[in-house]
């Protein structure tokens, strides 16, 4: 059973499962297709991914170009803050951002559609980070939006001492990439 939350950006959802815990510890259904088929959510996933990292970590804005992905994503241990980009044209909230905090205590998920650029800053000393795709990665694909793009304009929770990949800093800006005005 899963609590699915909509947020203000179409497809995106936070999906808080039901997590049954006594003194021994816990257990719940990180994933069940039944339950997504039934609140309109038809992502058939193919590959699981997990990474590791910490603190002040910031890894994406990644998409995607020609190979969209679909993501379900939660934290194992420790917290993050996640975010989502949407990147399809036609859509209202082109541009926007939707976030949320995931962290192993409240077991949150964050289901992204194909379409979005995302990433994540880690707030705790360690965090594992997995995620479901609904496509096969394909390195030669990926794309990138800096984290800090002034049109995106997101709200991270701290900016101190931020650490990102080499690649993550080259990244473009959004104007660069969409030549919007």
């Amino acid at each position: 059973m899963f609590e699915f939350q909509k947020t203000s950006i179409e497809g995106v959802y936070v999906i808080t499962p039901k997590v049954y815990g006594d003194k021994r510890g816990y257990f719940f259904e990180s994933y069940n297709k039944k339950d997504f088929l039934n609140a309109g959510i038809n992502i058939d996933f193919v590959q699981d991914n997990e990474s590791k990292s910490h603190r002040s970590v910031l890894r994406g804005l990644h998409f995607q170009k020609k190979y969209p992905q679909s993501k379900l994503v939660r934290v194992v241990k420790g917290v993050v803050f996640d975010v989502a980009v949407d990147l399809r044209k036609d859509s209202k909230t082109f541009g926007k951002y939707e976030s949320v905090i995931l962290s192993e205590e409240n077991q949150k998920q964050f289901l992204i559609p194909k379409g979005f650029a995302h990433g994540f800053l880690v707030l705790s000393d360690e965090a594992k980070f997995v995620y479901k795709c609904d496509d096969f990665y394909h390195p030669e694909d990926e794309g990138g939006i800096i984290y800090n793009d002034p049109d995106i304009n997101i709200n991270w929770p701290f900016l101190d001492n931020i650490e990102l990949s080499e690649k993550d800093k080259k990244h473009p800006s959004f104007k660069e990439i969409y030549d919007y005005e």
